[in-house]
């Protein structure tokens, strides 16, 4: 037997003083009410209502406990709604610069139908934060190349011109890290670019200017190729990849990303389809 569920029905009935009007009060069939009152007088053990006149009013043994059962559907209520303003907290989660405004909605999008609702951000304090990690411990695993207008390079070495000059790597702040920074660089190293062709730029922005501005190469992740419109190609000579991992917050926090938001979180890292 439900207990909450035949109390309601018993404080709604001794209310209106009618199992018709009680029973539409919580919105159920009148023979469930009554079955419900009936299940809970074989539970206390006595008759909780006097059906004996045309108004049903409580016995003695129903009005001392009417109290204690109007109690027990307030506290029934309270939970609930407790519940209900739980689920609905937002849970913030920190979010690198990179991921598209379009990849973000839909992630909160999908988070909604999972019945989680986030807050997204790129800074500031919060519940988890998307961060940057090698490879080898990521959880999501970003493949990188060259992006341009035109023509992307898939050897590094084809950027140098008879000359010694030619044209220049862009590599976005996102990206300023060893494990992606300092391989490339060694590459470039390894096949005559000069140092100035490999340059860290100040934002993203300023890098994909550069770019779309000429023969420039981005280096970036296919998703963001496309979201700026540039043409991409994978390094043929070297492996690139972005690593990312859940940082911070607790136990439970950590573990709704990772496995809950798993693919979301990925596609707007920019993780391709398949591997997401």
């Amino acid at each position: 037997m439900d207990l909450v569920a035949a109390c309601r029905a018993f404080v709604a009935v001794a209310r209106h003083g009618s199992f018709t009007v009680g029973a539409a009060a919580i919105r159920v069939p009148q023979s469930v009410a009554s079955r419900r009152i009936a299940a809970l007088e074989t539970r206390l053990g006595g008759d909780l209502l006097d059906r004996t006149s045309r108004a049903l009013t409580p016995t003695r043994f129903g009005a001392d406990l009417l109290p204690a059962a109007r109690r027990l559907v307030q506290l029934a209520d309270a939970l609930e709604h407790d519940a209900e303003r739980a689920r609905r907290r937002p849970f913030r989660l920190i979010v690198p610069a990179v991921c598209p405004p379009r990849e973000l909605a839909l992630l909160a999008a999908e988070a909604r139908e999972l019945g989680i609702h986030l807050e997204l951000g790129t800074d500031g304090p919060g519940a988890v934060a998307i961060v940057p990690v090698p490879p080898d411990v990521a959880t999501w695993r970003v493949p990188l190349g060259l992006a341009a207008l035109r023509d992307p390079v898939t050897h590094v070495e084809n950027l140098k011109d008879r000359q010694g000059t030619g044209r220049t790597i862009w590599i976005q702040p996102e990206d300023d890290v060893p494990h992606v920074r300092d391989r490339l660089t060694r590459l470039g190293a390894s096949v005559g670019l000069r140092p100035a062709q490999i340059v860290v730029a100040g934002s993203l922005v300023a890098a994909a200017a550069e770019a779309l501005a000429g023969d420039d190469q981005l280096l970036c992740s296919a998703a963001q190729a496309n979201d700026l419109g540039l043409r991409w190609g994978r390094i043929g000579d070297v492996e690139l990849v972005r690593g990312y991992d859940a940082a911070a917050g607790g136990g439970a926090e950590l573990d709704r990303v990772r496995r809950r938001l798993h693919g979301p979180v990925g596609r707007a890292l920019g993780v391709p389809v398949a591997a997401s």
